[in-house]
């Protein structure tokens, strides 16, 4: 006697017939029989071997019926066959704090089956690792992309001097260069990262995306009028080049978030109020929008990783001053630069202006510092020690 019946008609197991049995399997308690019909001619062979892989047994139909089946499926149990050794890699919203290898790529809260491959995955620490803020900026950052083909007003008339252009241009690709490094920095850790913490995963590979759309409208702006980029100094390069040759996510996170692109944001800020067109402007605030995001994650991130290691803040310390001692010999930010700022902020070639601008680019500075100082002492460094190592920044700003 059976407890169900199935008929698959002329449908075979090698055309999706096993759906068919999961299905009516998946309504009967372990032990249960279900009769199996069918015309496929393989049917018989194929279902033998198919319940042998699911965990099921089948028994030949009993003598002496007038429509026997093809054959009679006992339920096994699910930890049977395949799924033997299957367990859950957490629960959905449940951030382990240290997922084991055999997890590899499933979801969180998929059933793994046992076996497979065991990749290694280095950054796989959630106190090391992990930001509460991480899900609610990732939503953000996905809810807040834009398209740099029509987020700019590219075709706005504008006429500028040249040499104000020529400023323009000069800014635009040290822009460029330094965005260059923060695209590569977290590009990184990507791979290294447990699929676990995905949302970290999803936050840093927008963080990416948002590097390549402000390559793309800092190099667009600086050739919006001509076919020459600016000019790149060694010193600049030389600090991206420290800055990128860092190996660990927290200290480059500290190194490129933090510090970096925290006094990016300034500078930013400053571009769009002193921008001479609306183009520059516009290139400006967007990018600002996007760094002050990488900015809160690499503040939170560092939040969490110093309580769970009280020491963190010696090796950001160290961190620091490896990198200013080897930039000790270097020019810092390329002069180029430096003028173009004066000369954006002062609007014009009057000793007035020019003053006016020099001013102004030295309260940039001054704020950089500031801001510096205030996200130092949230990762628990005293006033003092957070003044001195700010002004240990490379003078690249980035």
């Amino acid at each position: 006697m059976t407890d169900a019946r199935l008929d698959l008609e002329g449908l075979g197991l090698d055309g999706g017939a096993h759906l068919l049995l999961r299905r009516a399997l998946g309504t009967l308690a372990p032990g249960a029989r279900l009769a199996v019909y069918g015309r496929a001619p393989a049917l018989a062979v194929h279902l033998g071997a198919w319940c042998r892989a699911e965990g099921h047994r089948m028994e030949s139909p009993a003598p002496g019926c007038n429509e026997p089946p093809v054959g009679v499926v006992v339920r096994g149990n699910r930890d049977e066959g395949r799924w033997l050794g299957a367990h859950r890699a957490g629960a959905p919203d449940d951030i382990v704090r240290r997922p084991p290898a055999r997890w590899g790529l499933a979801p969180r809260g998929a059933l793994v089956e046992a076996g497979g491959p065991e990749p290694h995955f280095d950054l796989d620490d959630r106190d090391l690792l992990w930001a509460d803020v991480a899900p609610r900026l990732y939503s953000h950052a996905a809810a807040r992309q834009w398209d740099p083909a029509t987020a700019v007003p590219w075709d706005d008339p504008f006429q500028l001097p040249d040499e104000v252009e020529a400023a323009v241009v000069q800014v635009m690709t040290y822009l460029t260069e330094n965005e260059q490094a923060a695209l590569i920095v977290p590009a990184r850790f990507l791979g290294r990262i447990h699929p676990h913490f995905r949302e970290v995963v999803q936050l840093l590979a927008v963080q990416v995306a948002d590097e390549a759309r402000h390559m793309e409208i800092f190099t667009r702006r600086a050739l919006l009028r001509g076919t020459e980029m600016g000019t790149s100094s060694v010193g600049g390069r030389a600090s991206l080049f420290a800055l990128v040759g860092e190996t660990e996510f927290a200290l480059a996170t500290f190194l490129l978030s933090v510090l970096g692109e925290g006094s990016f944001v300034n500078l930013l800020a400053f571009l769009e109020r002193y921008a001479p067109d609306p183009v520059t402007r516009r290139v400006a605030w967007l990018a600002m929008q996007d760094e002050r995001r990488h900015v809160l994650f690499g503040v939170a991130h560092l939040e969490q990783h110093a309580r769970a290691e009280p020491k963190l803040r010696d090796r950001l310390r160290s961190a620091m001053e490896r990198r200013h001692d080897a930039l000790r010999d270097t020019a810092g930010l390329n002069a180029d630069v430096f003028d173009a700022l004066v000369m954006l902020a002062g609007g014009g070639w009057s000793p007035r202006q020019i003053g006016s601008g020099y001013a102004r680019v030295r309260q940039l500075e001054y704020d950089m510092d500031q801001g510096r100082r205030r996200r130092l002492e949230r990762l628990g460094f005293p006033a003092d020690e957070a003044q001195a190592l700010s002004a240990l920044h490379t003078r690249n700003f980035m």
